[in-house]
């Protein structure tokens, strides 16, 4: 069965490559049979990956410990659904998935009406794009990833899965990840092979694959905000972004993909900057390739990376190629940037928002990188820590989000093209600001910030309800979007600067007070778990009243499988407004408990605006269908018109 599942990955790489180069050499026809004929690759190629996928899952889930990756990332204690989320614990199951993704949006592509009235030429250069990113996945994973590999005699039992990994939001988080950059693909090829072809008659590439561009920015977006309440809930330190160079690594394709939303609303509207979308797209996509390569390359150290493996070089010599073909691509395409507008227009705003995205990009690359950077004059590698991001790109985050307050009441040529609204959106700004100001929050860079997301939120409820002037040119989506950022942006502004945390030395009985309430340890009890021994804090919260307000119980553990180490399961005390935090530190020298607790205002503001931000923009799709009319793929902007 594993040699038939390896014979599928050959039988997709065997495919992307015959098709791909079928395709190259009727690239210069426009031959609608050799167009058709190409497209049916991905037939094989979904069919190749689906089977090989499917196979490792029934291998992960009947515990067959003869292959080497079940072996490694399962054990016959862990749930069965863990079972499953095993499949993109590891390397090379992440690596088959991300491929699975790629060629699965690809078929969902293939069967759209939108694909059918691709012309024939731009159809086949889109699936030689396409088929060139499959054949280098399949390839991959035949040649320095197998996930089929088998070891014999099998072992009774597995090492078992990362207890971190041990959560809810890593069932979704990764893969929502692959989904996201997979959906990418799609675009990025319809790009290039447009910018080669031109667009012979069809539509623009944006307009066709409008709804996977929509769809993959989502998933990016939701898969990123995941990983984030993943941190905060599992590895006990009471935050949910560090800065971390994994962290980092997702986040960059998806600063540059929301820029590419916003200057496609130029492109659209002013017919301006084409091939400046076709590059930002293809950045796009070869970002996700880089987010791919520092996870499995071994060049940082990170708590999310895989270490050291043998695809790092595979991944950066694609990802050379790749920029090298776009660059080339992008600086043959026909001229269509056009004159930009005045800065103080909508336009201007657009462009200085895609702007600072793609700067925020650029400095988290470089930053990320700096380890890798400082060797070549230093033998001791320097990193640089979550207080540099913090100096640098918070103050560039407030900016934007003011560009996003004020964006929309700008007109297109100059000045302010709805006075009401502006002044409405103020208003808005001064309440919220002024609010937290009397509530003692009077820190200056976060009353900016809380300024700028009152101004939002109320700027997108005028905006939504048709209040004042017209609003029509706004669609339902995008506005839900930005108050999606404007909710997390509350949630960041209070939660970071606001925290408080103390280490309490406590025995049974005793209590320390934290900001309004008062923690009590009612008991530390010790005990046994399926596969590992814990400690564990009873602890009630008191109000100012006397009345116990919430009961946490947080835990250290110890796994069997996993000796020397020691792992939080934290406990939290949920609230729109101070939400209580805890996690176990150990036991003193004098056998108290040490516990962590941490007050933290607002911080479920930012998984509410998450959930926004990751399901609004459907609502774009929607009213694509209903309407019937050509739409943007802006699944972000609140600036878009009609």
């Amino acid at each position: 069965m594993y040699t038939f599942a390896f014979i599928c990955l050959i039988i997709a790489q065997l495919a992307s490559i015959g098709a791909a180069g079928y395709g190259l050499t009727q690239a210069g026809t426009a031959d609608a049979k050799a167009a058709s004929l190409v497209e049916k690759g991905h037939f094989l190629v979904s069919g190749g990956f689906g089977l090989a996928s499917a196979i490792l899952l029934y291998a992960l889930a009947s515990g067959d410990y003869s292959v080497e990756y079940v072996a490694n990332y399962t054990d016959n204690a862990l749930g069965t659904f863990y079972k499953y989320a095993a499949f993109w614990a590891g390397q090379p199951g992440s690596l088959l998935f991300w491929a699975l993704s790629v060629a699965i949006m690809g078929s969902i592509f293939a069967s759209t009406k939108a694909c059918r009235s691709v012309p024939a030429k731009t159809k086949l250069w889109f699936w030689i794009f396409f088929f060139a990113t499959t054949a280098f996945f399949a390839t991959l994973l035949a040649l320095w990833s197998n996930p089929f590999t088998q070891i014999s005699p099998a072992p009774a039992d597995g090492h078992g899965l990362n207890p971190l990994l041990q959560n809810p939001g890593m069932i979704i988080h990764p893969p929502l990840l692959f989904l996201g950059y997979g959906g990418f693909t799609i675009p990025s090829c319809m790009a290039l092979a447009q910018a080669l072809t031109g667009r012979e008659g069809g539509e623009a590439w944006y307009r066709t694959t409008r709804v996977l561009f929509i769809v993959a920015w989502c998933f990016l977006t939701a898969g990123i905000m995941l990983g984030a309440w993943w941190a905060y809930m599992e590895l006990g330190w009471g935050g949910y972004w560090a800065w971390d160079p994994v962290e980092n690594a997702s986040l960059i394709p998806w600063l540059i993909g929301t820029a590419t939303l916003h200057t496609l609303v130029i492109e659209r509207s002013r017919g301006k900057l084409s091939r400046t979308n076709v590059l930002l797209i293809s950045l796009t996509t070869i970002s996700g390739f880089f987010a791919t390569f520092l996870v499995r390359s071994g060049i940082i150290d990170s708590v999310h990376a895989f270490g050291q493996g043998p695809v790092g070089i595979p991944l950066l010599v694609f990802m050379a190629f790749s920029l090298v073909i776009t660059l080339l691509i992008v600086a043959a395409a026909r001229k269509g940037e056009g004159e930009l507008g005045n800065p103080l227009s909508r336009e201007g705003a657009l462009m200085l928002t895609a702007w600072i995205l793609i700067i925020l990009g650029f400095i988290i690359l470089c930053a990320t990188m700096w380890p890798v950077f400082s060797r070549l004059w230093s033998d001791a590698p320097m990193g640089l820590d979550a207080s540099f991001y913090n100096r640098v790109c918070l103050p560039l985050g407030t900016f934007l989000l003011l560009l996003l307050a004020f964006g929309p009441w700008l007109s297109w040529k100059w000045g302010v093209g709805n006075a009401k609204g502006l002044a409405v959106t103020c208003l808005g700004g001064l309440l919220v600001a002024g609010l937290a100001f009397y509530l003692s929050y009077d820190q200056l860079h976060p009353l900016v910030t809380q300024f700028a997301a009152g101004a939002i939120l109320l700027g997108c409820l005028v905006l939504g309800t048709k209040v004042f002037g017209s609003s029509e040119g706004f669609r339902a989506g995008s506005i839900g979007t930005h108050l999606g950022v404007a909710l997390c942006a509350i949630g960041i502004a209070f939660s970071g600067p606001y925290k408080l945390t103390h280490d309490m030395v406590l025995e049974e009985g005793e209590s320390q007070r934290i900001d309004a309430y008062e923690i009590r340890l009612k008991s530390a009890t010790t005990g046994r778990g399926l596969d590992y021994e814990y400690l564990r804090a009873t602890l009630e919260v008191i109000d100012r009243d006397g009345t116990v307000k919430d009961v946490l119980m947080p835990e250290k553990r110890a796994y069997d499988k996993f000796p020397g180490m020691l792992f939080s399961e934290v406990d939290v005390a949920s609230s729109f407004g101070k939400e209580i935090y805890a996690s176990v530190s150990g036991l003193d020298s004098r056998s108290r408990m040490v516990v962590q607790v941490s007050i933290e205002p607002l911080v479920s503001w930012l998984w509410l605006g998450s959930a926004v931000m990751s399901l609004l923009p459907l609502l774009n799709l929607r009213r694509r269908r209903a309407n019937a009319v050509s739409a943007t793929p802006s699944a972000v902007s609140a600036h878009q018109a009609d």
